[in-house]
């Protein structure tokens, strides 16, 4: 029986990981294909089904006046408005995580846990009904267009996140961390910087982690609030499609956009075990 559910278990997952990696399999085919490789019918292995060709990645270096889609600056623009989002989210959601985890706040009826779901709330709404106040709101300001209006939109959007997810681990976090930095001597800043900080590294890694997904692949914002001094890396893959879609082309910047993530997730993988607090109190 035993035998069994492991033979289950192992073909499950097999069967998952297949469904999982098919569309990346394919991306990666018709990355190398040409127009008569992909229109004269389904084909998956180079140089035994199509001879294979680079001109769908040259393509990505090129301007369309050469032919090409020319994703070298948007993918750089979305670079720097994510990272940028990203990091300043997660510096003032970590420092408003951290007041509502260790804080009492009282205004009325309102209380930490209210203060808490108002953040997470933001996300609540669909894009659709921000649109028009940030458009309206940084065409005021002269930032349609630009990419200090998107970080600032960015921000807006991503530290919901940092904010939900921090406070959750803050409070997992024993308070007699604190209380013992503070018998040595540290004043509260002081317990939290190199104390609480240095030991919330996994929590702040998820915050940033989930930050950078949404922040990467936002389409509706960086659609709306643009139009022709910046474009972002999704707008630019999405202006592929047309009467006739260079699939090779688009898969191949389909896979680029994949590329940091992937990286990304490699990278940091090794500070999401929460096993660094133990040993932490005296």
């Amino acid at each position: 029986m035993g035998y069994f559910y492991t033979t289950l278990k192992y073909l499950a997952v097999t069967l998952w990981s297949v469904f999982v990696i098919a569309p990346f399999l394919w991306a990666i085919s018709t990355s190398f294909k040409d127009f008569q490789s992909v229109t004269n019918g389904a084909t998956y292995i180079p140089w035994v089904d199509f001879e294979p060709t680079l001109e769908g990645w040259r393509a990505l270096w090129k301007s369309p006046a050469q032919g090409g889609v020319a994703i070298v600056e948007p993918f750089f623009n979305s670079v720097f408005v994510t990272a940028a989002g990203s990091a300043i989210s997660i510096l003032l959601g970590t420092l408003a995580a951290y007041a509502l985890s260790r804080f009492t706040f009282k205004a009325g009826p309102i209380r930490n846990g209210d203060i808490t779901f108002f953040f997470i709330s933001q996300r609540i709404m669909p894009p659709v009904v921000l649109a028009i106040p940030f458009f309206i709101m940084l065409g005021k300001f002269s930032l349609l267009d630009t990419l200090v209006g998107l970080i600032l939109v960015y921000i807006v959007l991503l530290m919901p996140i940092a904010v939900w997810i921090m406070v959750d681990f803050f409070n997992k976090v024993p308070r007699e961390i604190d209380e013992t930095a503070l018998i040595d001597g540290c004043n509260p800043y002081q317990a939290f910087y190199k104390v609480v900080l240095p030991n919330s590294i996994p929590g702040i890694v998820v915050a940033g982690m989930f930050c950078m997904i949404f922040g990467w692949t936002d389409f509706f914002f960086s659609f709306i609030l643009t139009f022709t001094e910046v474009q972002l890396l999704p707008v630019a893959i999405v202006a592929l499609n047309s009467s006739i879609t260079p699939w090779w082309s688009l898969s191949a910047a389909a896979l680029v956009s994949v590329a940091p993530l992937v990286v990304v997730a490699f990278i940091v993988e090794r500070f999401l075990s929460k096993g660094n607090l133990s040993g932490a109190l005296k």
